[in-house]
Parts: structure tokens; C-alpha cells; sequence
């Protein structure tokens, strides 16, 4: 069991992560991809991502074993990364100390390939061979299927914020999931280890995770900039045979008032039934286009206790700021 105990300060601290971590969600997926539960979720995206990784595959699952510890430094907390490589080069900065440390912890509970030795001392060679398998890895086995990560993380955080907005923070931490157990001002977290996490007025920051699985993970050392990574709801198919790839999505489908009016209110995230109200058109109605909005691309779709919630994606949030620009935009047509 995971215990997190907050203070009056950490509950006004409490924040959601703006969208996937991009070394969480590698350090996840390599975990994800050694196991073989979560069949009908990753079933699918194992089969087609194996025979795509023999290199980075071989440098990554030795550090990241599918149970028990998996060092901190291949998850940095620290900096802002809002790419890839800013993320890489925070890891790859860590300092020689703090390597050592983490990987003599790790050695004593799973065996080694000898390369690990040049990590652990910190070797700029070996960092850097590190930081290119971390960046392949990414590119063969999540790239493809990015847009849909970034989606159903984005349809997470909408439901959190909304969670926050009705409830409150309280709310927003009893509602993370069925492994989680809000007991104020304790937070008990299914956990394969015993753990205590003291906040001590830092805040926590809750980070969606596409590939976390099956129970929420954090930080082993709670000196850390504290994180709670939690599972998320996926959609259906994700990765299977019709799965969209990346850089195509039928748009030409999208023309049309009701659905352009639907992609407006996902921008704000709607459920079913709100958009039905507003837009005065049947729940079977609302379903139909927003399906099309779906496999644009567009919109995701999360389902919770009987309840559909859309939110536009990237995407879909791209083509209404585009609108908006026009619209605000001078009219320079000659007037009669």
C-alpha cells in the first residue's frame, strides 16, 4: 500500500498534468510490453510492437523489468520538457552520484547486462546510447500511435479538471479510481510494496498515463518532487487493425453545422446528454456525428458509469482555433 499524506497546504497544491509525460509513458510502455496481463487493452499493440524493437528494446527492459523497482532517474521530475529531447537531455544530465545509487538499488533485485557499469559511472558514451535507444524506442514503438495517446490523456484530464470544478480538490482525489482510496488527509494507493509518501506542503502533481498499468505507480524516493501516475480509461481498438495512424484522418467527412457545433462544445468537453440539450437534437443523433468526429481524429470519447464524455483533441482544438482566427479576422472584401 501506497500512503501520500497531505497537509491543508498540499490540497491547494494539487495539479493535473497538462498531457502525456514523454518518458513515463516510454518507462510505462516498456514495463507494459515484458508483461502479458492487460490483454485486451495492449494485446493488440504488443504483437505489432515486438518484432519492431530489437535494439532499443535490448537497452531499455534490463532498466525497466516489468515488476518491482525501476530507478528514478529515467523519469525526471524536475525542468520543463515540452519535447522529447528536452526530456532526454534532463535524464541524461543526472548526476553520476544519483546513477550509481539508483542502479546499485536495481542490481539487487534483477541481473544486469555489463554495460550498465559505464552507466552507472556516468560514461558520456554509454549516456548517450541511452538517450538514442529512449528516442528509436519512441519513434517505432509510440509515434504511431502518439495521436491517440495524447487524445484519451487529454479526455482524462478533462474529467479530473471536472471532478475538481464540482467537488473540489477532495473530489478530484476520490475519484482517481478503484485503486485509489481518499481517507483525508491520506490518500491509500493499491501498491505492490509498503510505501509513505509525506507531501509536507509540495504539492502533487496527478499525471494520466496511456500505458500505466494496471495500478497507479509514483517515485521511489520521496525526496523527489512528488508525482502520482495513474491509469487511464482507453478507447476502444486503440491499437488494433483500423486504429487511425498518424497524419491521417478523414476530414473531408466533418462538413456540416451539427457537427461543427458538436466539435465547439467538445472543446469545452460535453456529455452526451448535455451536447443533446444544447444542440436540441437526439442522444442517437449526438452519437452518430460524434462517432465521425471520432475517427477524424477530432474528438475522444471517455465512458464512465454509464456516461459518454467527448473532448476535442489536438486536433479538433487546432480547427477551432483556426475558426476563431477567422472570424476575428478584418473583412477586406470591397463594399459596394
Amino acid at each position: 500500500m501506497l500512503r501520500i499524506h497531505f497537509t491543508p497546504e498540499d490540497l491547494t497544491r494539487v495539479r493535473v498534468a497538462p498531457g502525456p509525460d514523454f518518458l513515463w509513458e516510454i518507462s510505462n510502455s516498456v514495463q507494459t510490453l515484458q508483461r502479458t496481463d492487460g490483454e485486451r487493452v495492449f494485446g493488440a499493440w504488443r504483437r505489432w510492437a515486438r518484432p519492431r524493437l530489437p535494439e532499443s528494446r535490448r537497452l531499455l527492459s534490463p532498466l525497466l523489468p516489468p515488476y518491482g523497482y525501476s530507478p528514478d532517474f529515467l523519469t525526471p521530475t524536475a525542468g520543463d520538457r515540452p519535447t522529447l529531447r528536452a526530456a532526454v537531455d534532463t535524464l541524461l544530465g543526472t548526476p553520476p552520484p544519483r546513477l550509481r545509487g539508483e542502479l546499485a538499488r536495481l542490481a539487487g533485485s534483477v541481473r544486469l547486462p555489463g554495460w550498465v557499469a559505464g552507466l552507472a559511472r556516468g560514461d558520456t558514451e554509454t549516456l548517450t546510447r541511452l538517450g538514442d535507444a529512449l528516442h528509436a524506442y519512441q519513434a517505432r514503438a509510440l509515434l504511431p500511435h502518439w495521436r491517440r495517446v495524447r487524445a484519451d490523456v487529454e479526455a482524462d484530464r478533462a474529467l479530473r479538471l471536472r471532478d475538481l470544478m464540482d467537488g473540489g480538490t477532495e473530489a478530484l482525489l476520490a475519484g482517481l479510481g478503484p485503486d485509489t482510496r481518499w481517507r483525508p488527509p491520506v490518500l491509500e494507493v493499491t501498491y505492490p510494496v509498503e510505501q509513505c509518501l509525506l507531501l509536507n506542503g509540495r504539492g502533487l502533481v496527478l499525471q494520466p498515463s496511456f500505458f500505466c498499468w494496471p495500478a497507479p505507480t509514483t517515485l521511489a524516493d520521496g525526496r523527489l518532487p512528488p508525482v502520482l501516475v495513474h491509469p487511464i480509461r482507453h478507447t476502444a481498438d486503440w491499437a488494433g487493425p483500423q486504429a487511425p495512424t498518424a497524419g491521417r484522418a478523414p476530414l473531408g467527412r466533418l462538413l456540416g453545422r451539427t457537427r461543427a457545433e458538436l466539435l465547439r462544445a467538445a472543446g469545452r468537453g460535453c456529455s452526451t446528454v448535455e451536447a443533446a440539450r444544447v444542440l436540441q437534437v437526439t442522444h442517437p443523433a449526438v452519437s452518430q456525428h460524434m462517432n465521425v468526429l471520432r475517427a477524424a481524429g477530432l474528438i475522444t470519447t471517455v465512458r464512465e458509469a454509464g456516461r459518454s464524455f467527448h473532448v476535442a483533441t489536438a486536433e479538433g482544438r487546432a480547427l477551432l482555433a483556426l475558426e476563431e482566427r477567422a472570424a476575428d479576422a478584418p473583412d477586406h472584401r470591397t463594399r459596394p
